[in-house]
């Protein structure tokens, strides 16, 4: 059988993207940011003077943590060093509304698109002569919700990004906690590639609705002389001189 171009357009993105989707998921990269801190370096007490003069040296090294968050994992980092340290999200992150709309968001995309891949694998047939258009269509529309869906909540937390987890009513500028400059992170565009690719895959398995044309049967008139073979369930239509094939 010749798979039309449209289904193996939808069956090789829609995998592609549930991948990449899943992927933004699981990981901790939605957004980070990093806070330099103070500390004194070793070997600060100047030993060199009296008793009456021993104080601190002012020198002091600075040292650059690194923060990241996902939707389910958060992780502190310390700059050019191995130490590192990941939690299940928690606090005012955790009970975000709008992160808990993008969890639930993400979760449905990806059943969605599992299911419609699914569909789309039992609609495209390619052991078969046929393919069941109708179910490849059905598994097409939805991987273009789940596309859709995982837009939807990366457009939520990327627009509200910098806000995630802050209490509004609480204005902290204490000087004692350090300040994060939070930006996109890594995962962010895993997850726009992902649904974009959703979205591709699922509007061309959409295309399976639209049933082939049999352009080499001729009309009735000549069907005495010259039968057409190739839409043999097709010949007993008086009025047709393009025939439909029922796939």
């Amino acid at each position: 059988m010749h798979t039309p171009a449209s289904m193996v357009m939808g069956i090789v993105f829609a995998p592609l993207g549930l991948v990449l989707v899943f992927t933004a998921a699981i990981t901790p990269q939605w957004r980070e940011g990093q806070a330099r801190l103070g500390m004194a370096g070793p070997g600060s007490l100047l030993r060199s003077g009296t008793k009456s003069h021993g104080t601190r040296s002012s020198s002091v090294e600075a040292l650059i943590l690194l923060r990241s968050d996902g939707l389910w994992e958060s992780c502190l980092q310390v700059e050019r060093s191995d130490l590192r340290q990941c939690w299940p999200v928690a606090g005012p992150y955790q009970r975000d509304p709008r992160v808990r709309l993008a969890q639930g968001l993400v979760l449905t995309s990806l059943f969605l698109c599992g299911t419609g891949i699914v569909l789309a694998c039992i609609g495209v047939r390619c052991w078969a002569d046929l393919p069941l258009r109708g179910v490849a269509a059905s598994g097409g529309l939805l991987v273009v919700t789940a596309g859709l869906l995982s837009l939807t909540a990366l457009g939520v937390y990327t627009h509200n990004l910098k806000r995630l987890g802050m209490d509004p009513s609480q204005r902290i500028h204490n000087p004692r906690y350090p300040h994060l400059n939070l930006h996109p992170a890594g995962s962010l565009y895993f997850g726009w590639l992902g649904s974009c690719l959703q979205v591709l895959g699922g509007a061309a398995l959409l295309f399976s609705f639209k049933r082939p044309r049999c352009p080499t049967c001729p009309s009735r008139h000549e069907l005495s002389v010259s039968p057409c073979h190739s839409c043999p369930e097709m010949t007993n239509k008086p009025d047709m001189d393009v025939y439909e094939v029922s796939c």
